[in-house]
């Protein structure tokens, strides 16, 4: 397996027909190629966890999320780069 770079989107909010799709739709636009996604749905609310290689993107992550935002503007979204997030979640 290649050492890539990567970032953790995840997305919640009231569950829709189309989130994931827009949601890959806005990686794909910038180049992130998505390499995990984990979702469910409880009682109503979609969640979704996604792993993305960002090491070809052609944006900046905070403007990925805002254009990520923007395909689902009901929902919460986070764009963060994987070495911040494993620095947050270390014990």
């Amino acid at each position: 397996m290649t050492n890539t770079e990567r970032a953790v989107v995840t997305v919640i909010g009231k569950d829709r027909v189309g989130i994931l799709a827009e949601v890959s739709a806005g990686c794909a636009e910038a180049g992130a190629n998505v390499i995990e996604v984990t979702q469910s749905v409880l009682d109503g609310y979609f969640c979704m966890v996604m792993i993305i290689d960002i090491g070809k993107i052609s944006v900046q992550l905070d403007k990925l999320q805002q254009n990520i935002e923007a395909r689902v503007p009901s929902m919460v979204v986070h764009v963060m780069h994987q070495n911040i997030f494993d620095s947050m979640h270390r014990i």
